[in-house]
C-alpha cells in the first residue's frame, strides 16, 4: 500500500511537470508538424502572430524539395507568389545581389529558412515523426512522436495544441485524424474532368519499335526491367497509382567542388537497357533531354526528369504513400540507387555514345552540399501521396477558369502536369502512361476550402500540401511557392480560430485575406504596392495588344505605336520612399529601349530601360527592373507612365511595383 501511494505521489507530480513515465508533454497554440518549406512558412506566420507554436521536423533539415535540390524553381506565372513566399525569392535575390531570384543552391535555401526561425525564437523539433493522433469528438487534442533515428527510445513526446497543420509531403497527420483522403487517380466522370485517370499521350514518350522484351522479339524471354505486364486500362479511368517520384539532382561541374560520382549499392547495368535501346531509335538526341541539368549559381545544376527514360523511376511508388516508415525508406533508397546508378551509368557504360560520357563526368557531387548525407539530397521528389478530400475538392474546372472560388487564400498557375504512372507494352512496343501537361490558362484562386477537412471529420486541422483536389488539379497546384503561400494564409487562419475560440471551418476568410493583405509578411512592415496592368486604376491610349503569354499575372499591354501611352496609379496608403519597379517579362520581339516616366505631382523623371543590356540569369521567367527611388505622398498625382515604341519591336506595359525602402 505505501509503495502504491509512492508511485501515485510520483505520477502526479509528473503529470504537473508535463511528463508521465518519461513522456513529455508540451501544449502550444500551434502544432506544424513537418519541416517543409510549407511548414517553416506556417510556423513563423503563426509565432509572429503572438501564438505559442512548435515546428516537427521528422528529418534533420528544413525546406523539403526547396532545400531538397529543386532549386528551378518550378511556379508558371509569378503573380501567383505573394507574402512571405515572394519574400523567400526576394531574400534568395538579395543573396545573390538581385532584387529578386528563384534559381538558387539548396544550402542557400535552408539559411534562409533557419533565417525565419531565428527571426521569430521559434521551436523546432528535429528527427521526431508521428505515431500517433488522439482526438476528443471532431478536434484533434493530442499527438505522439517518436524519435525517427531510433524508434526504440524512451523519448516519445506528447504535443497538445488548438490548431494543428499537416505540412508534409504525405499526409500522415491528415491520415492518422481519420480525415478523408485520395491516393492515385480518379476517373474523369468523378469530377467531370478530361485529364485524369488513365492517359496515354505522347510527352516523354518512347517512339514506336522499341522493343520491351529482355531478347528483342522474344516475349517468352521476359520484359526488361522496369516494364510491367499490366494492360492498358481504358483512357480516362480511374485507379489507385501514383505518379512518378525522383530526385531533383545538386551536381556540381566545378572540378575543386566536385566528388566523382561512382557505382551505387546495388548497381545493375541491366536497368538501363532501355536507354540504350532509345537512345538507338534516336542517335541524335542531345544530352539534356535524356534528363533536364538546369543550370544554378556556381556552377551547379538542378537535374529533372526529361524523355521517356531517365531519373523518374517509373512504377516503383505505388505503395509509398500508405506505407510505414520502414517500407517508406526503402523505396526511398531504392530510388536514390537508381537514380545515381543512372548518372554512372551514363558516365560509365561503354555502350553510352562518347559524348554523352564525357558530358557526364564533366559532373560531381557537390561537396559543400548535403555534408551530413553523402552529398546527396535527403529528401525524395514525392510528387504526390495522399491528397485530402476535404470542404471542397479543386478540380480542371478551377484550373481553366471554368469554376472560380471566392474564399481564395492562395492562387496557382502552374501546367496541369502529372508524370508518367506505369511503363507499359503496347502492340509490341514499350510505351509510358500517365504524363499530362495542359496549360494555357492564368492564374486562379485556390479556395480556403480546399486546405480544411470537412466539418464531420475535423474541425482543428489545416492541410496546405495534401490539400483537397483532385488528381490532374493537384498538378497544377503542387508547387514549392504555392505551399508556401497556403502555409501562411492557413496560419493567418489559424489565428483567427483560435482567438475566437472557433472551428477552421467557421473562420471568416474575408478578414483572413483583409489580414494578409493589411500585414502581408507578418511582421507589421509597410506592404508594397502591385499595380497590374489588369487593374481598375491603370489607364491607356493609343495602340495597345492585350495578350496572356509571358505575362505577369493574366496578361500584358504591348504597342509598336510611339505615341501609345500606359499610366500605371498606384494607391498610396504610407508616405515613404519606394523603390520603384518595372516587369520586364521574357518574351521575343521587345524593342531596344523602352521609355519610361515617374511623375510625382508636377516633377517628372524619365528612365530608358535598355532592354538588350539586362541580365536575366537567375529567372525562370521575366525580370523586375529597378528605375530608381522616388518620395511618395497619399493622393493621385502620381504614377508611373510607358510610352510607345520609337521603331523596332514593340514595349509592353505589365505591372510596376513599389518597394518601401528599409
Amino acid at each position: 500500500m505505501t509503495r502504491t501511494l509512492i508511485n501515485l505521489f510520483i505520477f502526479s507530480i509528473c503529470l504537473l511537470q508535463g511528463k508521465s513515465y518519461g513522456q513529455q508533454i508540451t501544449d502550444v497554440d500551434v502544432c506544424v508538424y513537418g519541416g517543409s518549406s510549407a511548414g517553416v512558412i506556417a510556423a513563423y506566420t503563426a509565432k509572429m502572430h503572438g501564438k505559442s507554436v512548435i515546428l516537427i521536423e521528422p528529418g534533420k533539415h528544413l525546406g523539403g524539395l526547396t532545400t531538397g535540390g529543386l532549386g528551378y524553381t518550378d511556379i508558371g506565372n509569378k503573380y501567383a507568389v505573394s507574402g512571405i513566399s515572394r519574400d523567400f525569392y526576394r531574400k534568395i535575390g538579395k543573396h545573390y545581389g538581385r532584387f529578386e531570384q528563384w534559381i538558387f543552391e539548396p544550402h542557400v535555401a535552408e539559411d534562409i529558412f533557419k533565417e525565419y526561425v531565428k527571426k521569430s525564437s521559434l521551436d523546432v523539433l528535429y528527427d521526431y515523426r508521428l505515431t500517433i493522433v488522439k482526438k476528443e469528438g471532431l478536434n484533434i487534442r493530442e499527438i505522439t512522436i517518436e524519435q525517427s533515428s531510433d524508434p526504440q527510445s524512451t523519448s516519445n513526446k506528447t504535443i497538445r495544441a488548438k490548431i494543428f497543420m499537416d505540412c508534409t509531403y504525405e499526409g500522415d497527420l491528415m491520415a492518422k485524424a481519420g480525415v478523408s483522403y485520395k491516393v492515385g487517380r480518379e476517373a474523369n466522370a468523378d469530377y467531370h474532368e478530361t485529364y485524369n485517370g488513365v492517359q496515354l499521350r505522347d510527352k516523354h514518350q518512347f517512339l514506336d519499335g522499341i522493343d520491351p522484351y529482355k531478347i528483342p522479339g522474344n516475349p517468352s524471354s521476359g520484359l526488361l526491367w522496369g516494364i510491367s505486364p499490366e494492360v492498358l486500362s481504358v483512357q480516362g479511368s480511374g485507379d489507385s497509382k501514383v505518379q512518378t517520384y525522383n530526385f531533383r539532382v545538386c551536381l556540381t561541374s566545378d572540378p575543386a567542388n566536385a566528388i566523382p560520382i561512382t557505382q551505387p549499392d546495388g548497381y545493375d547495368s541491366t536497368r538501363y537497357e532501355l536507354l540504350i535501346r532509345m537512345l538507338q531509335k534516336e542517335p541524335n538526341r542531345p544530352f539534356n533531354m535524356i534528363m533536364k541539368p538546369d543550370m544554378m549559381p556556381n556552377n551547379k545544376t538542378d537535374i529533372n526528369n526529361n524523355g521517356p527514360f531517365s531519373t523518374d523511376m517509373i512504377g516503383m511508388n505505388y505503395n509509398y504513400p500508405e506505407a510505414g516508415y520502414a517500407e517508406r525508406a526503402r523505396i526511398t533508397k531504392e530510388h536514390e540507387n537508381y537514380v545515381k546508378g543512372f548518372l554512372y551509368f551514363i558516365g560509365h557504360s561503354r555502350r553510352m555514345p562518347e559524348r554523352f560520357r564525357s558530358e557526364m563526368l564533366r559532373l560531381g557531387y557537390p561537396r559543400d552540399e548535403y555534408q551530413d548525407n553523402h552529398n546527396w539530397s535527403p529528401q525524395m521528389y514525392v510528387r504526390e501521396a495522399r491528397r485530402m478530400i476535404g470542404a471542397y475538392v479543386m478540380t480542371q474546372a478551377n484550373c481553366e477558369g471554368k469554376e472560380r472560388v471566392e474564399d481564395a487564400v492562395g492562387m496557382a498557375a502552374y501546367t496541369m502536369d502529372s508524370h508518367n504512372t506505369s511503363r507499359i507494352v503496347i502492340n509490341g512496343m514499350v510505351k509510358n502512361e500517365g504524363d499530362v501537361q495542359i496549360g494555357g490558362f492564368p492564374p486562379y484562386p485556390i479556395a480556403y476550402r480546399s486546405l480544411i477537412p470537412k466539418a464531420s471529420e475535423c474541425t482543428n486541422l489545416y492541410v496546405p500540401i495534401c490539400l483537397s483536389a483532385t488528381h490532374i488539379a493537384y498538378g497544377s497546384i503542387r508547387m514549392e511557392p504555392v505551399f508556401m503561400v497556403l502555409a501562411q494564409s492557413s496560419a493567418v487562419a489559424a489565428v483567427q480560430a483560435i482567438d475566437r475560440m472557433i472551428s477552421v471551418q467557421d473562420v471568416d476568410v474575408k478578414a483572413v485575406q483583409a489580414a494578409i493583405q493589411k500585414d502581408p509578411l507578418a511582421d507589421h512592415s509597410i506592404a508594397e504596392i502591385l499595380i497590374d496592368n489588369d487593374d481598375a486604376s491603370v489607364t491607356k491610349t493609343g495602340n495597345w495588344q492585350k495578350e496572356g503569354k509571358g505575362s505577369y499575372g493574366p496578361s500584358l499591354f504591348k504597342s509598336a505605336d510611339a505615341s501609345s501611352v500606359v499610366s500605371f496609379k498606384p494607391k498610396i496608403v504610407t508616405m515613404s520612399d519606394y523603390d520603384v519597379y518595372f516587369y520586364l517579362p521574357k518574351i521575343d520581339g521587345l524593342a531596344k529601349e523602352i521609355p519610361v516616366t515617374v511623375r510625382l505631382g508636377d516633377t517628372k523623371k524619365h528612365i530608358t530601360i535598355k532592354t538588350q543590356e539586362l541580365r536575366v540569369e537567375g529567372q525562370t521567367s521575366g525580370e523586375w527592373v529597378h528605375l530608381g527611388k522616388f518620395p511618395f505622398q497619399t493622393g493621385d498625382r502620381q504614377s508611373v507612365e510607358v510610352s510607345g515604341s520609337k521603331g523596332g519591336g514593340f514595349v509592353v506595359g505589365d505591372a510596376v511595383l513599389l518597394v518601401p525602402s528599409k
